[in-house]
C-alpha cells in the first residue's frame, strides 16, 4: 500500500509538470487584464512570461497560486509603469508558496514596489523597483517587501526611491539578501522583526541610512535575531530624510551607514564602511513609548569586527552629535553606542563586542537621553569586559530548488 501510494504522487507530480505552460503576455491595449488574467489562470509550475516593452498598468496585480514563475525580458526590458496607477495599493501581491519573480522593472507604484505577505519559498531575482521622480515624500513606502514570509531570496534586485526602506525583510524567518543595489531610499536594506537572516555583498549607497537592523515592538512577530551583514558595501549614504513624518525611519539621521536598533545576535563584518557623515556603525535603543511588556528595547550580542572602516562621522546629524563633536574637537568615531546597558523589566543582559573603533560611548542612563550623555572614546569596548565569545549566527540554508536559483 505505501508502495502504491509512492507511485500514485510521483505519477501526480510528473502529470503536474507535464502540463505546466508558459503563458506569454506581450505589451499593449488591455495589459492590466490580460496579465491579471494570466497570473488567475496560472496552474502550479506554470510560468508567466512578459514580454519585452512597456506595459502600462491602473491597478495593482495580484497571484496567489502557488508554484508560479513570473517572468521579464530584464529589468531595463520588460517595465511594469504604474505611473497611472488610481489606487494606493502595491504594485504586484504575492500570497502564495513557491513563487518566483524576475527579470522585469517596476516603476512608480502608488505603494509598495512587488509585496509577498504570508509567502514560503518566495524569491525576488534580477529586479528593478524604482520611483522615477526621484527621493519623494509621496513615494511608496518599501521597493521590493516580503513580510510574515520564510524562505526569503532577494538576489540581484535594484531599488531606488522608496520613502521608507527599498529592500525590506519584515515579520520573516530564513533569509538572504545579496548581491542587490540599494541607493537614493530613506533605508538602503532593512531587516525588521526578522529572524535568521544573512545580508551579504550588496551596496547600499546614497540613502539616509545603508542598512538597517531593527526590532519594534506590538508587532504579530516579535524577538528579531540572528543576522549577519558581511561583505557589504556600504559608502557615501548622503540623501536628506524623506519619510513621512511619523514613520521609525523619519528619525534615521542622513548619513548612518549601519544602524542596530533593539535586535539581538547581530553579527557586523568584512565590510566597507565609508563615507557616511553621521557614523558607520551606531547601535541604539528604542527611545519611544511603548507598552509591549515582551519587548526589549536594547540592542544587544552585537558584534561589530573586521570591517574595512574609511572617513565616517565627519558632519554628524543625530540629536547632540555636533556638540559631541565639538568636545572631541574631532570627528565623531566611526563606531557610535548609545551605551544604555539596562532596562526596566528586562533581564537580558547587553553583551556587545564592538572591536573596529574607536567607538564612541554616549553611556546614556537611558534610551533617548541624549541630554545625560556622558560621552568616552575608546580604542575598543567590550561590555561586559571580559564577555565570553558570542557565537556568530549559522549561515541560512534556503531549500535547493530555491538556493539554486540564486546561484
Amino acid at each position: 500500500m505505501i508502495r502504491f501510494t509512492t507511485a500514485l504522487l510521483a505519477a501526480t507530480a510528473l502529470a503536474g509538470a507535464a502540463h505546466a505552460k508558459t503563458i506569454a503576455v506581450a505589451p499593449g491595449p488591455d495589459a492590466q487584464e490580460r496579465i491579471q488574467t494570466a497570473l488567475l489562470d496560472a496552474k502550479p509550475g506554470d510560468v508567466v512570461a512578459l514580454g519585452a516593452g512597456r506595459f502600462e498598468l491602473t491597478d495593482g496585480l495580484s497571484l496567489d497560486v502557488d508554484n508560479v514563475t513570473v517572468k521579464g525580458a530584464g529589468p531595463e526590458a520588460t517595465v511594469l509603469s504604474f505611473k497611472g496607477q488610481k489606487g494606493a495599493g502595491e504594485g504586484l501581491l504575492i500570497t502564495s508558496d513557491k513563487v518566483t519573480v524576475r527579470d522585469f522593472g517596476v516603476e512608480d507604484t502608488k505603494g509598495d514596489g512587488v509585496k509577498s505577505k504570508g509567502a514560503d519559498q518566495i524569491s525576488f531575482i534580477n529586479l528593478r523597483v524604482e520611483w522615477t521622480g526621484g527621493p519623494k515624500e509621496t513615494n511608496g513606502a518599501y521597493g521590493v517587501y516580503p513580510v510574515a514570509s520564510t524562505n526569503v531570496l532577494v538576489d540581484r534586485v535594484v531599488v531606488r526611491g522608496a520613502s521608507d526602506a527599498g529592500i525590506y525583510v519584515g515579520q520573516s524567518r530564513n533569509i538572504i539578501v545579496k548581491r542587490s543595489r540599494a541607493e537614493f531610499n530613506v533605508a538602503g536594506i532593512e531587516i525588521e522583526n526578522s529572524m535568521n537572516a544573512d545580508v551579504f555583498d550588496n551596496v547600499a549607497t546614497r540613502n539616509t541610512g545603508g542598512i538597517l537592523v531593527f526590532d519594534l515592538p506590538n508587532l504579530p512577530q516579535m524577538g528579531g535575531h540572528s543576522t549577519r551583514l558581511f561583505r557589504n558595501k556600504v559608502v557615501q549614504n548622503d540623501t536628506p530624510n524623506f519619510a513621512p513624518k511619523g514613520n521609525i525611519v523619519a528619525n534615521v539621521p542622513m548619513g548612518t551607514g549601519v544602524m542596530i536598533m533593539a535586535n539581538r545576535n547581530v553579527h557586523v563584518f568584512e565590510n566597507d564602511i565609508d563615507g557616511n557623515a553621521s557614523s558607520g556603525v551606531i547601535l541604539v535603543s528604542y527611545t519611544q513609548s511603548f507598552d509591549d511588556k515582551s519587548y526589549n528595547p536594547l540592542p544587544r550580542d552585537v558584534v561589530v569586527r573586521n570591517n574595512r572602516i574609511g572617513k565616517n562621522g565627519f558632519d554628524p546629524k543625530f540629536a547632540g552629535g555636533g556638540l559631541i563633536k565639538m568636545m572631541l574637537k574631532s570627528d565623531i568615531p566611526p563606531i557610535v553606542w548609545d551605551g544604555v546597558t539596562s532596562f526596566p523589566g528586562t533581564t537580558e543582559p547587553v553583551r556587545v563586542r564592538l572591536l573596529d573603533g574607536p567607538v564612541l560611548n554616549l553611556r546614556l542612563p537611558g534610551p533617548g537621553q541624549v541630554e545625560k550623555a556622558n560621552p568616552a572614546v575608546t580604542a575598543t569596548t567590550v561590555i561586559p569586559d571580559p564577555t565570553p565569545e558570542m557565537a556568530e549566527p549559522k549561515p541560512v540554508v534556503l531549500p535547493k530548488a530555491q538556493a539554486d536559483l540564486g546561484a
